[in-house]
Parts: C-alpha cells; structure tokens; sequence
C-alpha cells in the first residue's frame, strides 16, 4: 500500500507478507540495540520471529520515522516478549512519542502480543518512537508501523496538542477470533475479534446476546470509514439489551469515543429498532435516542454516533437498551475508543540540536540517538538543565572528526555554559555566542579555526575557561581579556599577540 511503513524490528531482510505488506529490516535505522531471535513463539507471522533488544542502562533508544508535516497517521509498535532474555521477570519500560509519554508496556504473558497504537498529526518531517525507563527486564520492540490516514479522519480540534492513543477497537458479532486489517482495511487498522477472550475484556455479555451477519454489500465511506467486512457483522441483544464491561488502557482520562451501526437485519414486516446508551455514573453519556434505519437513513448504511471529548473511567461498563416503542434489540456492529495523550512541548533546543546532529549522521551512532535531546533522557553527549525548563547547558564533541565549520546552531542555545569541540577538524571563525550569557567553559583548542579572537569573549560573565590553542588564529587578544581572572590558553596560533606585549602562551 503507497505511504505505508512496516519495519520488522531485529529482522535481517526485507520480505512481503501473506497480506501483501511489504516489511523492511530496522538494520540501520536505529543506532543501539541488539537483534534476537525469538524462542518458543506460536506466532507464524514472520516479522515476530526477530526483536531489537536495548540494555537497561537509563538511556532512551529511538527510531525516527519518516512523515509527511501536517498529515496525520496511525502508529503502531507491537511487543512480543517470548522469553528471549530467559530472565524470571517480565519486562516493563515505557514507550515515548518525542518527549511525550506514550504508554508503559508492561508483560503479564510471555506468549501474547503487547500492542499500541496512537493516531498522530506530524508536526515536523520526522516521528521519534522511543523506549526507555525499564523497570524490570530489558526494553525491546517487534516492530513499529506507520499508516498515512486519508482526508479527515479522526480529525480532532485538540490534535495540534494532543495524539489519540487507542484502548480499544473491537469488531462485535465477528465468525472467528481472527482480526479483521488490511487488506480488507485499507488504512490497515485491526479490528479485534468480540470472540476473543481475556480477563476483563468483554465480560458481563447480556443473556440474549447473538450474532448476526450478512454478505450483501454495506455502504461505509462516510466518517471514520470502518472496513465493510466489520460492519457486515453485529451482536443484536434479543431480550432488549445488549451490556459488556473491559478495561480501558491509558483511562481514566478524556477520550474519543465512537459506535458504529449498520441495519444488516432481513425483516418481513416493517419494525423499528430504536435504543439508547447508558454508562452507569455518567448520566450526561446517554445521548438521543438511535434509530439505525432513520439515521442511517436506510438498511446497510453506516451510522456513526459519538463523542469526540467525553470522559471515562479505567472500567467502562456499558450497556444499549432498547426503547419501549421499538420492536427489536439493540445492534452493535463496531466501536472504537481513544484517550487524548497531551503533547509534552520537550526541549525549546530539540530543532536546534536536531539540525546540528544532522550534520554528523555518518560520523556514528551519537549523531544517530533521536527523540528529544534532554527528556526523557539526554543524548550521550549532552547534559540538560531541568528548572525551569528543558535547556541544553552542555555539549561534548571533543575528538569527534567533526569537519566544516564550528556549527552554526550553536548560537541559538542559549543556556549554554559549556562546549567542548576540542580535537577536531573544525575550520572558519569562531561564531558570535554572545548571546549564551551563562557560558564558563569553551574548548574550541587542537582544530583549523582562523580568523581574530572575537571581543564578546570578555564580555561573558560567568567564562572561567577559554581554550584557543593550535589553532590558526591571527590578529590581536581583545584588551578586556587581560584583566579577566580566567584560564586562557592560545598557544600554537602563530600569527595571535597580545597588544603591546610580546607573544605570550597563557595566562
């Protein structure tokens, strides 16, 4: 499918799979990790063979996706543990989208598929997939996907500020316990199977629950756009009432949240199905009363009723009654439940340091980290301030084989107070960094640099250390930095003097 990006996390080639899903080894999209292959796993699904496992050493380990800015897509990463660490405790570490806190994953069952999926607005040519934190076990990931979505859907007013992260999808009235995804979803969403059966996930089921289906076509490109095999299948309560109960993951919190009806019933005479929502403790929820055939309008039509801000609780219990006036049960062909996960802005440097390690790719898997550069972690070799915010106060590149001139994106890192780009190769002037009031320290020794040594540096209050030497620096030492009570070595700049004095090293 054109747009879509389906890597196989650990795998060692590029393959296509029964569904026709072209799937990419991670090989080279990820600087850490180590590939494993997966013992014990029933799974016949190739890209679950292989995972990339990460130590757990407090760093964050990150992919970086590919995206179109202002279009919106589905993301999904999915975990199977398998036992590949051989270790007695299940892993449990949490997964980042940039510096927002997606999900923790946790692993109850070694055998089963951990899976999380948000829809997100890309906000920037890139989307950061990241792992970190691990509380037990090592992190790991199966494999990530990216799905562009056409047009408007799940278009919300927050999304600029906020992704959805899925809790459920769920395809009721389903003939199999097998998922329903592309290609018979076109945006390759998966429809979970109401048979499927787990502890608090669809329990509490009304007696008088039954199936139903039909093979005639149902008209579905209108909203969402839920595949046409999802809503050719139903659960219709025959004794006026169909209820569940499951768990939320993410909830409590604000959510996204959306029914999905189709009229899929023959009938012989004229009747009426007419039925409302309630949610025990939440009055508000029930909304007017829904008449499929009448709001359709008509027999296999989609009708999709909902809230796109509604609040709910971790266990949501529900259940859809019919009316006194109406002659048959309630239907339920689908829904699907999202909570808002707000944006955490991350470091006000992420565009400034991004663009500047982007200089760098081919140097090493340092240039090569991704996410933002302070949160959840900082890069390898950057520190970060935390109060008030997420500022770059430190950079070390020394000995990097860093080329070109010294990187203009330092300038806009203002709460700089150390940098280090000593031992490198770094030719041209030293750039204004005037503005980087807070800076002490500065090791631009042991490089190419030309050009005089610029007057700000005797402005700056807090600078305690200034490194120059064996440089090729010419012209004359500012006048100001002689009564500066600082560390200050020029050494090796054949062509530097000091004003009125003769050539001198340090001092």
């Amino acid at each position: 499918m054109p747009g879509f990006l389906s890597i196989d996390c650990g795998g060692a080639a590029n393959y296509t799979d029964a569904r026709g899903l072209r799937w990419t080894s991670d090989a080279g999209l990820i600087a850490t990790g180590t590939p494993i292959s997966t013992p014990n796993t029933s799974s016949t699904d190739t890209q679950y063979a292989t995972l990339r496992a990460f130590p757990s050493d407090g760093a964050k380990h990150c992919y970086a996706l590919p995206v179109a800015t202002r279009a919106r897509y589905l993301l999904r990463a999915t975990f199977l543990y398998a036992g590949f660490d051989g270790d007695d405790a299940f892993p449990e570490f949490d997964l980042y989208l940039g510096a927002t806190r997606w999900s923790p994953v946790v692993v109850y069952d070694g055998a089963r598929l951990v899976t999380r999926e948000a829809v997100v607005l890309a906000q920037s040519s890139t989307v950061s997939v990241c792992l970190s934190n691990a509380t037990t076990g090592r992190p790991f990931i199966s494999t990530l996907e990216l799905r562009p979505l056409n047009g408007s859907l799940y278009r919300t007013d927050a999304e600029a500020r906020a992704f959805l992260a899925l809790a459920a999808r769920i395809n009721f009235g389903a003939p199999s316990p097998d998922p329903v995804r592309y290609p018979d979803d076109p945006y390759d969403r998966i429809w979970e199977s109401d048979m499927v059966r787990r502890a608090n996930y669809l329990v509490d089921a009304a007696p008088g629950t039954v199936n139903v289906s039909t093979d005639k076509p149902v008209f579905v490109a209108t909203s969402e756009r839920p595949p046409e095999k999802v809503m050719q299948t139903a659960v219709v309560g025959t004794l006026g009432e169909l209820t569940y109960r499951l768990n939320l993951n993410g909830f409590p919190g604000d959510g996204w949240a959306f029914s999905y009806f189709a009229e899929i019933e023959e009938s012989v005479v004229p009747e009426t199905r007419k039925f409302k929502l309630f949610i025990p403790g939440l009055p508000d929820v029930s909304k007017a009363t829904v008449d499929v055939g009448e709001n359709a309008p008509g027999k296999l039509r989609l009708y999709q009723p909902g809230y796109y801000n509604v609040s709910l609780p971790f266990v949501l219990s529900f259940a859809f009654r019919k009316t006194n006036d109406s002659s048959r049960g309630p239907i339920l062909n689908a829904f699907e439940i999202y909570k808002y996960v707000e944006i955490e802005p991350g470091s006000p440097d992420a565009l400034a340091m991004a663009s500047l390690a982007s200089r760098y790719t081919s140097l090493g898997d340092w240039a090569n980290e991704g996410g933002d550069p302070c949160w959840p972690s900082p890069w390898s070799w950057v520190r970060c301030s935390s109060e008030p915010q997420l500022r770059v106060v430190s950079i070390n590149l020394s000995g990097k084989n860093l080329t070109g001139g010294v990187p203009p994106e330092l300038v806009a890192l203002s709460f700089l107070a150390e940098i280090r780009l000593d031992d490198n190769m770094l030719t041209g002037p030293i750039p204004d960094l005037a503005a980087s009031s807070n800076l002490s320290i500065i090791h631009f020794e042991n490089n190419q640099l030309t050009g005089s040594v610029p007057s700000y540096l005797s402005s700056l209050p807090k600078l305690t250390e200034l490194y120059l030497q064996n440089n090729k620096l010419s012209g004359y030492i500012p006048k100001a930095l002689k009564s500066r009570g600082i560390i200050f070595n020029y050494a090796g700049n054949m062509d530097l003097k000091r004003q009125g004095i003769k050539r001198s090293t340090t001092w």
